[in-house]
């Protein structure tokens, strides 16, 4: 049976009420900013800074950035990807420049903070945490004290370490494309990314492009293809070149093909958090565990040894990154994830093939522990509101923390995001 997508996921704190309230109404109440997991040695080829970026992706920033140092976006390495709609503070690696010309760059929403050099490319990953500072509006200043024993048991007991909506794409399919890209279904790939014409996300031309190519009109889908979308344009001129959707795939940027199979994998790790939500704080026998400090996993043989360790937050339960390499769990643990890779009609041995890279898997905590965690209540210009800040580990959302809050997905006021 072909995997069709997501699902409802369940809160952690059922037993509170939400706030309500809505999120991003503006770019700078959501402040971001990277924690570096070390610190630039001074010497070397790279130039380490901090920009602070309003209103713009990181991949913009990163093309700004080089167009003005007249270098390839190739020498720029990035830790993490920031929210357009945000302050985000984040750091950048740059070769073969000077400090002196990364701290004189005069970009439109985009300054450094700091420039330091260092021997090595920053690479995807490199990030100790990130530190948030969120304004949640259209709620009741009052409620921050309704706030505080959410947080407390969300402290104590972990966040559900879901991903993010926004891991899975703007049309929510991300995980569907990497789905038919590990099936080898080119058609199915090409009509997720050229079909399914939605009122609610397309614009009037976009529909149109759309409901051409479902029609099989593929010159009058390039002719109403909105100009903005390189991607697409470039994909469906290549079937029209070729005829052959196999070729069309091909001409996709690898990243996104990765993206795809990221947002998947994300989609079934979420299936597992939602399967154990009120035991994220309990071991299984043969559940893998990851020690905080460090990340590493191992295999649980007496789950009832381990739980002190569980219990003061020194290891978690494990869920599946899915790939052909990945450490697999072993009785309970086991049978639990095997019934939701056979219910999306998945395997590890499907991330083998080569079209793929051959997709190695990990493993990720179940759960994370927010810190430093801080509440405000007030009214500024744009109205009341209640600032929410903690610390979360790389690669968790505040988007997550939050709804266990709001007890909503936590949306833009304005419409579209």
């Amino acid at each position: 049976m072909p995997y069709n997508g997501g699902m409802e996921l369940p809160f952690l704190t059922r037993e509170f009420g939400g706030i309500g309230g809505t999120i991003k109404n503006r770019p700078e109440d959501f402040f971001v900013q990277e924690l570096p997991l070390y610190e630039p040695s001074g010497a070397g080829e790279h130039v380490y800074c901090e920009i602070q970026k309003v209103g713009i992706t990181t991949f913009e920033a990163i093309r700004r950035i080089a167009a003005a140092l007249r270098i390839s976006s190739r020498d720029i390495g990035y830790a993490g990807l920031k929210d357009a709609h945000a302050v985000a503070r984040q750091l950048l690696s740059i070769r073969g420049v000077t400090e002196t010309q990364v701290m004189s760059m005069g970009l439109p929403d985009i300054s450094v903070q700091w420039a330091a050099r260092h021997e090595n490319k920053l690479r995807p990953g490199h990030l100790a945490g990130n530190r948030f500072a969120i304004k949640v509006r259209d709620v009741t200043p009052t409620d921050v004290v309704r706030l505080k024993p959410v947080l407390s048991l969300l402290q104590q007991r972990g966040m559900p370490n879901y991903f993010g909506e926004q891991r899975f794409g703007r049309r929510g399919n991300n995980d569907l494309l990497g789905a038919a890209l590990v099936r080898g279904d080119d058609a199915a790939v090409l009509k997720l990314l050229l079909g399914g014409p939605d009122p609610a996300l397309d614009s009037e031309q976009s529909l149109e492009s759309r409901r051409r190519f479902e029609a099989g009109e593929l010159e009058l889908a390039m002719e109403r293809m909105p100009p903005g979308n390189a991607m697409e344009h470039r994909v469906l001129a290549r079937l029209i070149k070729t005829g052959r959707a196999g070729a069309a795939v091909a001409s996709i940027d690898q990243k996104l093909r990765r993206l795809w199979i990221s947002a998947l994998q994300s989609r079934l790790f979420n299936a597992v958090v939602a399967r154990r939500i009120d035991s994220l704080d309990r071991l299984l026998q043969g559940d893998v565990a990851c020690k905080h400090e460090n990340l590493a996993c191992f295999r649980v043989d007496d789950a009832a040894v381990e739980q002190a360790r569980c219990d003061a937050f020194e290891i978690s339960p494990t869920g599946p990154l899915l790939g052909y390499r990945m450490m697999l769990p072993e009785a309970e643990a086991l049978r639990m994830e095997m019934e939701i890779f056979e219910a999306a009609g998945l395997a590890a041995g499907d991330f083998r093939s080569g079209h793929l890279g051959k997709v190695k898997g990990a493993r990720r905590p179940l759960r994370v522990k927010p810190m430093d965690v801080e509440l405000a209540a007030g009214v500024d210009q744009h109205g009341a509101h209640i600032t929410i800040a903690f610390t979360l580990p790389a690669g968790s959302f505040a988007t997550v923390l939050l709804r266990e809050l709001m007890k909503a997905d936590p949306r833009p006021a304005e419409a579209g995001e």
